[in-house]
């Protein structure tokens, strides 16, 4: 079964844009499990563009009141800072039921591209494991035509492909080479014994296809 996870973070700019707290991170999160969400998810991000370290404790919670999956998504490799404890130290405050792992650095506007397995698997290991420590399931951020294989080898239990190519296709009226690849990929990581998540500007449009 296809499970949706609302990510809360575009909430969260419009919030920070305006100062205050309008529009309410938390009300809209519990306007979209109330409306049949699965789940929340979140990507706080060091510089605290959007989503902050008191919404990742908020969001938890409500999360966990409705008895729902929280999905936290960061950086393991990203140092702590100022309002930004790190990702491990936000996992371990909050116990999320899925920690993401993705490869963003500061300057990026958003997520653009999944890990590379060949070159990031040494350095991954460790950060899967301490997750898998606190009781998380791990997903690590991937591209299309990723080596899944080499995921598994790093302990994690997902991936999450990067949909966001897949997405400008679409729009761009041609989208069937690169739903080819996403299919493909997910269906390598099922047979080296990972679930797949999917995320990057999807919508009601689009996942039509």
């Amino acid at each position: 079964m296809t499970r949706l996870s609302v990510n809360l973070n575009k909430i969260a700019v419009l919030r920070n844009s305006r100062g205050g707290g309008e529009p309410d991170v938390a009300r809209a999160a519990r306007t979209c499990l109330e409306a049949g969400a699965h789940g929340l998810t979140v990507h706080p991000r060091p510089d605290a563009r959007h989503i902050r370290h008191d919404d990742v404790l908020l969001l938890a919670d409500i999360a966990r009141g409705y008895g729902v999956e929280f999905n936290l998504e960061g950086n393991p490799f990203a140092p702590a800072r100022p309002g930004y404890p790190g990702f491990l130290a936000l996992c371990e405050a909050v116990r999320p039921a899925q920690a993401t792992l993705v490869p963003d650095s500061d300057g990026q506007l958003t997520s653009d591209h999944g890990f590379d397995f060949t070159r990031d698997l040494v350095a991954l290991h460790p950060h899967v494991a301490a997750l898998k420590s606190l009781g998380c399931r791990v997903s690590l951020f991937a591209d299309a035509g990723a080596d899944t294989a080499a995921a598994a080898t790093a302990g994690a239990d997902r991936i999450e492909l990067y949909t966001g190519p897949f997405a400008e296709a679409h729009a761009a009226g041609s989208a069937d080479a690169a739903l080819r690849a996403c299919r493909a990929t997910a269906i390598a990581a099922h047979r080296a014994g990972l679930g797949v998540n999917a995320g990057h500007d999807l919508s009601q449009r689009n996942l039509s296809a």
